[in-house]
């Protein structure tokens, strides 16, 4: 009888094993279907299209900036030069020590493209364009101009290098600059500006925001420069 007894069982372990067998084939054919499926699934990753028109960019967009100022801001188109180094109070036949640093100051290479606009309020006066360029930030400059000066002939200022803001897409720098401009009879006035550009492909576009630092305002700042530049680009790419 225990002889008998110990036949079955055996058959019987025999049909568990087949039928775990059973099932674990089962099993992974239904995981193979299943990520068969996932597979045949719309891609999340942007088409090669869509990504070349998220940074196709239209210079006329940069109107559309102007909604980010704040109220009691007075808006004006562009006069003469429109480059960082401009902005900051510097004239014709300026120089840049070191001058391989010069290239940050003025990233524009024809001024027929240029689009933009300044602005003018109780913090401080703004400018945001864009240009078509084929500059692009070397990074060497990164190493060599963590500070240098700029002058033109009774205004002078030290640069040195502030955190910019990542945008997708793009190269971006950020400047802060103070200036002394030396006036008949020995009196100085001074200015302070930040500027953020970016290079894009085929454009360079910056945000300059320039304050009086005696002035009894607060000025609108860093902060409000970088995130003006974002806004920019957010704009000129639609």
């Amino acid at each position: 009888m225990l002889q008998g007894f110990s036949k079955r069982s055996l058959w019987y372990q025999r049909r568990v094993r087949l039928f775990g067998s059973f099932a674990v084939l089962v099993l992974f054919a239904v995981l193979v279907l299943f990520t068969a499926a996932c597979g045949q699934s719309p891609s999340r990753t942007p088409s090669t299209a869509t990504q070349a028109s998220s940074t196709r960019v239209n210079p006329a967009r940069i109107e559309r900036v102007r909604a980010e100022l704040p109220s009691g801001y007075e808006v004006a188109a562009l006069s003469g030069r429109a480059a960082p180094v401009a902005f900051w109070g510097l004239g014709a036949g300026w120089t840049a020590d070191p001058p391989r640093c010069g290239a940050l100051a003025d990233p524009v290479a024809d001024a027929a493209t240029t689009r933009g606009w300044s602005a003018s309020g109780a913090g401080g006066i703004v400018y945001a364009v864009v240009a078509g360029s084929t500059a692009t930030l070397d990074p060497s400059l990164i190493d060599e101009c963590g500070q240098w000066t700029v002058s033109a002939g009774h205004t002078s200022g030290g640069v040195t290098f502030v955190a910019a803001p990542a945008i997708d897409g793009a190269a971006t720098v950020g400047l802060s600059t103070t200036t002394t401009t030396v006036v008949e009879g020995g009196t100085e006035t001074h200015s302070h500006a930040d500027t953020f550009t970016a290079y894009l492909a085929g454009y360079v576009a910056f945000v300059t925001v320039v304050s009086d630092p005696g002035s009894s305002n607060p000025s609108l700042g860093q902060g409000f420069a970088a995130q003006l530049l974002v806004k920019t680009v957010s704009a000129l790419r639609g």
